[in-house]
């Protein structure tokens, strides 16, 4: 597949996978059908010529699928005819994708009869496309889990009658934790994604942010929606600063400042202090609080590391995960030097779950390296190329071995 269409077709599946699920309110069928319209798209297009509107093309043919799909299941007995006749109606008439199919999408897959964990699973999968492999990196878990959820999760949605639509304002509050957290994941595979060669995802970073927009519109006296859209824009302006000209990773610490989106930092910045004067603090805003501090460095030597460290701190009352310590050791080898840092990393590499976290052996080689430590660095780093990461962060760790190796001596940074 080419790159165009590979791009063309990620961006096209949530609204394919939304108007399948608003017809035929089946979720496994929505997939399905999302899934062959992009197979169409791959067949068609470089023998018959792009069409006019490439995410409408694949919306149609899946619909279409789907609609032939429940045709032929309402000739069995049993079956609602006229659900079927209202759903060709739909397609004789050419609507579009109602602007809410993909917030209906979203809010049903987190239904509160939903397991918890399933709900973000059945989310990243269902509506954001990521393969299984994919989802099992963010959530660090395994594959077979992963597969478990959702199947688990589709069957209840279909025997529980689940319908898909944006709940009420009553209905909203039992859903909202884990609509953001699918929003928030979705955005963190696009800003770091594992399963490609590119340094950043655009389209499922701009579908996330697309989301958290129509979350602020739709609960705009939120402060954890106004903190998660303003955390997106924080952390997206940087996206253009994040690879060289030769497509290769650049580090926070190496950006060209320069390039960071003003006007998103801008938006960024007033969401965040408008979400906290409310004084109703959240992970989101935190998270956007930290990314505000990096934002307000006009030099990576200028960051208020001390302050980065504390609110990682505070951030742990409210999420007090592996991952967030992880990020808090960094702030703290930043603040207090990398052997501070390196004593909360070393704890934390105990877990069964975070050695499958590649971030983890990665910041251990750094402050292995900036204590002269080069061995231990080295074999960190090795550590990392063994879960297989994106390419960039392969080639970034392949970087710091050949470094290393042919560094005489490494002392502690100062």
């Amino acid at each position: 597949m080419s790159g165009d269409i590979e791009r063309a077709l990620r961006t096209a599946w949530w609204p394919a996978a939304a108007a399948v699920a608003r017809l035929a309110g089946d979720l496994s069928l929505a997939e399905d059908c999302a899934q062959e319209a992009c197979a169409a798209a791959v067949e068609q297009w470089p023998r018959e010529g792009w069409p006019a509107n490439p995410g409408g093309w694949v919306v149609t043919v899946a619909r279409r699928r789907a609609l032939d799909h429940l045709r032929r299941e309402s000739t069995r007995p049993g079956k609602e005819r006229e659900a079927v006749q209202e759903q060709v109606a739909a397609e004789q008439d050419g609507s579009a994708v109602a602007g809410d199919d993909q917030l209906a999408l979203l809010f049903a897959c987190c239904h509160p009869a939903l397991d918890p964990a399933a709900r973000v699973t059945l989310t990243l999968r269902v509506v954001c496309g990521l393969p299984v492999a994919a989802i099992a990196r963010v959530l660090l878990l395994p594959e077979p889990a992963i597969a478990q959820r959702i199947v688990r999760a589709k069957r209840k949605i279909r025997d529980a009658g689940i319908r898909l639509r944006v709940p009420g304002p009553g209905d909203r509050p039992a859903r909202l934790a884990s609509v953001l957290r699918a929003v928030y994941l979705t955005f963190t595979e696009g800003h770091s994604p594992q399963g490609t060669g590119a340094v950043v995802r655009d389209d499922l970073s701009e579908e996330a942010l697309r989301l958290a927009r129509s979350l602020h519109r739709l609960l705009p006296g939120e402060p954890e929606v106004t903190g998660l859209l303003a955390l997106i824009l924080l952390t997206s302006a940087r996206s253009a600063a994040r690879a060289d000209q030769d497509g290769a990773l650049v580090l926070l610490a190496d950006q060209d400042r320069s390039r960071w989106d003003q006007g998103r930092l801008d938006e960024g910045r007033i969401l965040i202090e408008t979400a906290l004067a409310q004084r109703r603090p959240g992970p989101y805003q935190l998270q956007a609080a930290i990314a505000a501090c990096h934002a307000d460095a006009a030099r990576s030597s200028d960051t208020d590391w001390r302050q980065i460290a504390a609110l990682y701190g505070e951030l742990l009352r409210f999420d007090p995960s592996p991952v967030i310590e992880a990020n808090r050791a960094v702030a703290v080898a930043y603040a207090e030097g990398p052997a501070a840092g390196l004593a909360i990393l070393d704890t934390l590499a105990a877990s069964s779950r975070l050695a499958r976290w590649q971030q983890l052996h990665i910041a251990r080689a750094a402050m292995l390296a900036r204590c002269g430590r080069r061995e231990d660095a080295v074999a960190a780093y090795r550590d990392a190329l063994a879960l297989e990461p994106a390419d960039a962060v392969r080639q970034h760790i392949t970087s710091q071995i050949t470094a290393l190796a042919a560094a005489p001596a490494l002392t502690e940074e100062t």
